[in-house]
């Protein structure tokens, strides 16, 4: 069903949620809301699957006996390589029944350290069907961190790649309780004598596999209510705290996508469909994407694990699914407007035109030209392959002309995303024949969603025209617990089963949530005045001579600073036309007349885009090497993490505070 169809099914004018009815008013909040389409009561998880394990049954019918599964790349750059559903079902089952007989017991931990794989898919299944729990570390974490969620755990097991384990055992002595490795792809005789050492058991996947499928152990599967995983948040402060999910807690998000679907409202997954994993399956959204392309017999591919080479990956594999972040698709974006710059002439005159004219017929709710589809946008979408039909974009923010961007260029129903890990990821998503931008949708049909009062930020539900305050949200999807932390989880888990998320929203005249704050990273200036730091990221980041950006201020400073990362190329652009052009881009970050320039073009910037005074940075200090995972400053789906920020930047953040005064 195309968008111009299902635009006269959604009038302008019609509520996506409602208010449940019956509910009583309480002073200080709002009346929870659901989804419009399913107003009488919440989805608890699809048809025939209340578990993942019953989830991958339904994947293995829906495919069939040739149906494809799992691909990668076995030759560096090559083509793909498929598994089977049937094939993978048949060696989940060894493979559990090894892990059973390697020692595993059914309610036991088994850690995860690794990049995306058909191992890694294959033993989460297996820890479905047998019962074990998923423990994931992130692949980019620090040591300090990777130790904390290992002893907190008590982490006996842990499924590694080569160098990952190589990592766990150089860390050994403050791992006490890891005894057992198991090792996914070749390793060599130093890992082995490095293990011996440390007296801890390494075992190649193939051999658990193996040894299971003799006198097989049989499962026993796990229960709606046993707990699947816990999964660390990404933490953008000290300590990562364990969420334990459920089962139930992820079914009740396939539930939700799969019953929206099914009533025409979202994609279908189908063995039709082929999706590029990358996304880290250590975070809860790529967990339950995965689990729903499962459901619906879908075929999943996985990147080398290059980041650089993603790309090649998705020309290769032709995804029809791309789900995404804000930051890849921003990067996708920015890299069409550059070129399209540089070309300049007829060819910036002919894009414009076809961009401008596929956004009239997309306000009309028509996605294809016939003419500017083939000329302008075909090599376009070449760059994911060719045959993208959906994207959905989640874990953070994207912007309203990204979102319209995609829509035209990929001809592609594009849909945002809204949750947490404490909710499974899932909160709300926007709806196939909705084109507006600037909100996150309505509530997913598994869960209702509250707007609570946060005075201090003077946001009420009594706000007009729109209600406003802290989300919060109950029902299927939502956490039970935070691991061995009974004080954190009271302060984010009321007694009435109400999760509060931190965030702001407020509720706009169609019943659709936009988020338009965060409680925890507001912080005041010292005339009081209330900053949100994302949102002015948000703005200077449009800038085409920003690459990223962190906004800082503090109670005892009147005025904001920032780090910036600039663009490399259109900073060497700039260079050349003012006679810098010897200097290398690493030279400009430190020149005093590049950071003069840059912060009278970004203040300027910020009052074009309506930022007050006070919003406005004062002093910058330019850094050449970009915010990452890898340097600790970027969770795995790629959100700054402030506090380690803050931290590594102090004594800039000090300096600019001493330049300003």
């Amino acid at each position: 069903m195309s968008i111009s169809q299902l635009k006269t099914q959604i009038p302008q004018n019609d509520q996506y949620s409602v208010e449940v009815a019956g509910s009583p008013d309480i002073p200080g909040e709002g009346k929870p809301r659901r989804n419009a389409l399913c107003p009488d009561k919440l989805i608890v998880h699809p048809t025939g699957a209340t578990t993942l394990y019953e989830n991958f049954l339904n994947g293995v019918k829906e495919a069939g006996d040739d149906g494809n599964f799992l691909g990668h790349r076995e030759i560096k750059d090559g083509p793909y390589v498929w598994q089977s559903y049937r094939k993978v079902q048949k060696r989940v089952s060894n493979f559990g029944s090894g892990l059973r007989k390697l020692g595993l017991k059914p309610k036991d931990l088994m850690g995860f350290f690794s990049i995306n794989t058909p191992e890694y898919v294959m033993t989460q299944l297996a820890c479905y069907q047998y019962n074990f729990i998923s423990v994931p570390l992130y692949d980019t974490l620090g040591v300090e961190t990777i130790e904390y969620i290992v002893n907190q755990t008590e982490m006996v097991y842990c499924l590694a790649t080569a160098n990952k384990a190589r990592h766990l055992l150089n860390m050994k002595d403050k791992l006490p309780t890891l005894k057992t490795i198991i090792i996914t792809d070749q390793y060599d005789q130093e890992i082995t004598d490095l293990a011996i050492s440390h007296d801890v058991k390494i075992v190649n996947f193939i051999l658990v596999e193996k040894d299971g499928s003799v006198h097989p152990v049989k499962a026993k599967n796990a229960k709606p209510d046993d707990t699947a995983i816990i999964c660390y948040t990404s933490g953008t402060t000290d300590t990562p705290k364990g969420v334990v999910l459920s089962h139930k807690n992820i079914m009740a998000n396939v539930a939700s996508v799969r019953w929206l679907a099914e009533n025409g409202k979202l994609f279908l997954a189908s063995p039709d469909d082929v999706h590029i994993s990358y996304l880290p399956l250590a975070h809860v959204f790529e967990l339950v994407n995965t689990a729903t392309m499962i459901y619906g017999g879908t075929a999943i591919g996985f990147y080398q694990g290059e980041t650089l080479k993603l790309l090649d990956d998705i020309a290769e594999l032709k995804p029809t699914v791309f789900i995404s972040v804000p930051r890849l698709l921003n990067r996708v974006y920015d890299k069409v407007v550059a070129g399209v710059k540089a070309k300049g002439g007829v060819a910036q005159w002919i894009f414009t035109t076809a961009l401008n004219t596929k956004k009239n017929g997309l306000n009309k709710g028509n996605v294809d030209h016939w003419m500017w589809d083939r000329v302008v946008f075909a090599p376009i979408r070449a760059r994911l392959g060719g045959r993208v039909k959906t994207i959905l974009s989640g874990a953070a923010p994207i912007s309203s002309e990204v979102m319209d961007f995609l829509r035209i260029a990929f001809s592609a129903d594009v849909y945002e995303g809204y949750g947490q890990t404490e909710n499974a990821a899932c909160l709300t998503i926007t709806l196939l024949g909705d084109i507006a931008s600037g909100h996150v949708g309505p509530p997913q049909v598994c869960v209702e969603i509250k707007l609570v009062d946060v005075p201090d930020m003077n946001y009420t539900s009594k706000d007009k025209p729109y209600p406003r305050g802290e989300i919060c949200v109950r029902g299927h999807s939502v956490f039970r617990e935070y691991f061995k932390l009974p004080e954190k989880t009271a302060e984010v888990l009321d007694k009435n089963g109400w999760c509060h998320t931190g965030d702001i929203g407020q509720w706009d005249k169609q019943g659709r949530l936009v988020i338009i704050d965060r409680v925890k990273s507001i912080f005041k200036l010292a005339q009081g005045e209330y900053i949100a730091p994302e949102k002015i990221e948000k703005i200077y980041a449009k800038h085409e001579l920003i690459y990223q950006a962190f906004v800082y201020g503090d109670s005892l400073q009147p005025s904001l600073v920032a780090v910036i990362v600039p663009s490399e190329k259109t900073l060497l652009k700039w260079a050349r036309q003012n006679n810098l052009v010897r200097k290398s881009f690493q030279q400009l970050c430190t020149d005093p007349q590049v950071k003069k320039y840059f912060l009278q073009i970004l203040i300027k910037y910020g009052k074009a885009n309506d930022l007050k005074g006070f919003e406005c940075i004062k002093n910058i200090h330019l850094v050449d090497e970009p915010f990452s995972m890898t340097n600790n400053l970027l969770t795995p789906t790629f959100k700054l993490k402030r506090h380690q920020a803050r931290i590594k930047f102090q004594k800039e953040i000090d300096n600019m505070y001493t330049e300003i005064s």
